[in-house]
C-alpha cells in the first residue's frame, strides 16, 4: 500500500539503522553475493564474443540474449509470483541458474550457440525471481526505512557488480575466463541459502494456475497499472531513456577500444568504476532522498546523465574517459532509487508481482531496442552512436518535468492537504447499494488472498456487503468518530491523514485499488484515526465488522489484515496512541487468535 509520512520536527531514523533486520541484512547479502556472480558472467560472455568475432553486432546480440525472453514468459511470472509463495520461487530460481551456469565452460567449448541459450534461459528464469525479491523488499523494510533501504539495497546490486566486473576483467585477462562462470554458479548457491533463511510471509494465495485464471489477473494488474497516474507516467518516460541505456550499454565495450584504444582490463575498470561511483552516490542517498520527492530526483539524474554522456562521447584519453563515466554513475543512483520507490510506495502487496513484472518487460523489451540498434556502429562512427544516446537519455530527463505524477508531485501534495483541511465540511457517503456476486469476484481479483475464503463465505461477503460509487472530495471517514465498518477501495484513489496538535497536517496513506481501511475501528470498537477523503472518483466496498470477522476466520487473510494494522499503527502520531490504551483485551486476544465474532 502506497505510505508517504510527512513527519514535522521528527528526528529521521539513521539510514544504516535498517541493518538492524535480520531479514534484511540476509536479502542484502545474497543480493550482494549473487549480482557479483552475475556481473561475473555478464562481462565474460561479452569479451569472449568480441574475441571470437570482434563485432559490436554479436556483442549486441549477447545482451538482447539476456532480454528476449522477458517477452515469453515476463508478464505471466508476474502473475506467478502474485500467486504462489514468492520465498520459494527465490530459492528455486537461483538454484536452477546455479546449475545452467556451471555447465557454460563445459558447453561453449564445443559450441559458442551453447553460450547464448544458457544466457537466455537464465534470464527467463530471472523474470521470476526479479519480481519476487522487488516485491519482497517492503516487507522486510518498515515504511519510514524504505528508502534507505532500496538505497543499501542498490549499494549491494551495484558494489557487487563494482566488484564483479574488475574481477571479470582480471581474469579475462590473467586466467582462465571459465572462472568468472565456476564462481558465479557459486554465487547463487550462496544467495539461495541466504533466502532460505528469511522470513517472509506467504501470500496464502496458491490455486491451480489455469491459463484464464493467469490471463484475468494479467489483466487486472495491468489495467491497475494504467489507471494509476504516477505509475503510467514512470512507465512512458521509461520508453525513450531504457532504448538509451540498452544502446549505451552495448557501446561501451566497442567504444573503449575503437575511440579510446582500452584493453580489456581497462574496459572492466571502467563498468567497475562506475558502479562504484553509484554505490558512492546510493551512501548519500540513503541520508538525503527524502528530502526531495522522487521524480525530482529522477529528472535531474537523467539530465545529468546525458550531459556526461554527450560529454564522453567526444574524448580520447582514458583517464578522462573513466572520470566521466565513473560520474555518470554517481549521477544515475538516484533514479534508479527513486522508481523502486515509485514502485513500491504507490502498488499494493498483492499486485506487486504483476506491476514489476509489467515494468521489468518493458525494460527488456526497450534495452533489446537498443541494443539491436548498436550494430548500426559496424556503419557509423561510435562516437556519433555515443552521443546520440545522450540525447535521448537528455530527453528523458525533459519529459519527466512535464509528466504528471513526476512533475506535479508538490502540487499532488499540496491538493491531499487541501482535501484533508476540508474534510470536516466535504460531503458524506451516499447510500450505495447491495453488493453482488460480481462485485465479490473483481475484489477477489484485487487481493489474491482472498481466493482462500469459502464459497459459503463469499456468498456472506456478497450478501452483508455495499457498493458505493463515491465522487471525489468526499469525506468517507472522519477521525474522532465511532464506526464498526471496514471499506475496500475497488478502483480509484483516496487520501488518509489528520490535523497534527500543532496545526499542521499529516499524510498518512495514498490508498489505491486492492488496498482497505477502517479495520482497526472496525475490530476494536475504537475511535477513527484519520479523515479518509477521496482524491478522486471511486469505488468502494462497504464491509460490516459482522462480516470482517468472518472473513478473517481464513488465517491467511486474517494475517494479511493483522499485518497492516500493525504497520498503520506504527506510522500514527504518537499523540493517537493514548486512544488505543483502553481497548478491550478481549477483542485484542480475539484478534490476535483469528477467532470469528459469535
Amino acid at each position: 500500500m502506497t505510505t508517504a509520512t510527512a513527519t514535522f520536527g521528527a528526528k529521521p531514523p539513521s539510514p544504516y539503522s535498517v541493518f538492524r533486520h535480520r531479514d534484511f541484512r540476509l536479502m542484502w547479502l545474497g543480493q550482494f553475493v549473487s549480482t557479483a556472480g552475475t556481473a561475473l558472467t555478464s562481462l565474460a560472455a561479452s569479451i569472449l564474443v568480441y574475441r571470437l568475432t570482434g563485432s559490436a553486432l554479436s556483442v549486441g546480440l549477447m545482451m538482447m540474449a539476456t532480454a528476449a525472453p522477458s517477452l515469453l514468459v515476463g508478464l505471466f511470472a508476474g502473475v506467478i509470483v502474485d500467486r504462489y509463495d514468492r520465498k520459494k520461487i527465490m530459492i528455486v530460481t537461483e538454484l536452477l541458474r546455479a546449475v545452467l551456469i556451471a555447465l557454460i565452460p563445459f558447453l561453449a567449448a564445443q559450441n559458442i550457440v551453447w553460450l547464448y541459450v544458457i544466457v537466455a534461459l537464465t534470464s527467463a528464469i530471472a523474470q521470476f525471481y526479479d519480481p519476487a525479491h522487488e516485491s519482497v523488499l517492503p516487507e522486510v523494510a518498515p515504511e519510514e526505512e524504505l528508502a534507505a533501504a532500496n538505497s543499501l539495497m542498490a549499494i549491494s546490486s551495484f558494489g557487487s557488480t563494482a566488484i564483479g566486473f574488475a574481477a571479470s576483467g582480471l581474469i579475462a585477462s590473467a586466467a582462465n575466463i571459465n572462472w568468472a562462470f565456476w564462481l558465479d554458479a557459486i554465487s547463487f548457491l550462496v544467495s539461495a541459502l541466504c533466502i532460505m533463511f528469511v522470513a517472509i510471509k506467504p501470500l496464502g494465495a496458491e490455486e491451480e494456475a489455469s491459463a484464464a485464471m493467469v490471463v484475468r489477473n494479467l489483466r487486472v494488474g495491468l489495467r491497475f497499472l494504467a489507471d494509476t497516474p504516477v505509475l503510467r507516467s514512470l512507465f512512458l518516460v521509461y520508453i525513450p531513456v531504457l532504448i538509451s541505456y540498452g544502446l549505451s550499454n552495448s557501446l561501451l565495450l566497442p567504444f573503449s577500444d575503437r575511440a579510446l584504444g582500452a584493453n580489456e582490463f581497462q574496459y572492466g575498470l571502467q563498468e567497475s568504476l562506475t558502479s562504484v561511483a553509484f554505490v558512492a552516490c546510493s551512501l548519500l542517498m540513503a541520508k538525503f532522498f527524502d528530502r526531495m520527492r522522487e521524480g525530482q530526483w529522477i529528472a535531474l539524474s537523467w539530465l545529468a546523465m546525458g550531459a556526461l554522456s554527450a560529454i564522453y562521447s567526444q574524448l580520447t584519453s582514458i583517464p578522462l574517459a573513466i572520470l566521466v563515466i565513473g560520474l555518470s554513475g554517481f549521477v544515475n543512483a538516484p533514479s534508479a532509487i527513486g522508481g523502486r520507490l515509485i514502485l513500491q510506495r504507490n502498488t499494493p502487496r498483492e499486485m506487486r508481482g504483476r506491476v514489476n513484472s509489467a515494468f521489468f518487460v518493458s525494460r527488456d523489451i526497450l534495452f533489446l531496442i537498443g541494443m539491436a540498434a548498436v550494430g548500426l556502429a559496424d556503419f557509423i562512427d561510435v562516437r556519433t552512436m555515443f552521443l546520440i544516446s545522450g540525447l535521448i537519455l537528455t530527453a528523458g530527463g525533459a519529459l519527466v518535468l512535464f509528466l504528471p505524477g513526476l512533475r506535479h508531485d508538490t502540487l499532488a501534495w499540496q491538493r491531499s492537504i487541501a482535501l484533508l483541511r476540508g474534510a470536516p465540511a466535504a460531503p458524506r457517503l451516499g447510500p450505495g447499494r447491495a453488493a453482488l456476486a460480481a462485485d465479490a469476484n473483481a475484489l477477489v481479483d484485487l487481493i489474491p488472498t482472498l481466493c482462500n475464503l469459502s464459497p459459503k463465505e463469499c456468498g456472506v461477503l456478497a450478501s452483508h456487503a455495499i457498493v458505493i460509487d463515491v465522487p471525489r472530495s468526499t469525506a468517507i471517514v472522519r477521525r474522532g468518530e465511532q464506526s464498526d465498518k471496514a471499506y475496500f477501495v475497488m478502483a480509484g484513489r483516496a487520501v488518509a491523514g489528520f490535523e497534527d496538535s500543532d496545526g499542521s497536517f499529516r499524510v498518512l496513506n495514498s490508498l489505491l485499488a486492492g488496498d482497505f481501511f477502517g479495520e482497526i475501528a472496525a475490530l476494536t470498537g475504537s475511535v477513527r484515526t484519520a479523515d479518509v477523503v477521496a482524491d478522486e472518483d471511486m469505488r468502494l466496498m462497504q464491509v460490516p465488522a459482522a462480516t470482517l470477522r468472518e472473513m478473517m476466520s481464513n488465517a491467511q487473510f486474517s494475517s494479511l489484515v493483522l499485518e497492516t494494522m500493525t504497520s498503520r499503527l506504527n506510522v500514527v502520531s504518537s499523540t493517537v496512541m493514548p486512544r488505543f490504551a483502553a481497548l478491550d483485551q478481549v477483542d485484542l486476544r480475539d484478534l490476535r487468535t483469528n477467532a470469528p465474532e459469535e
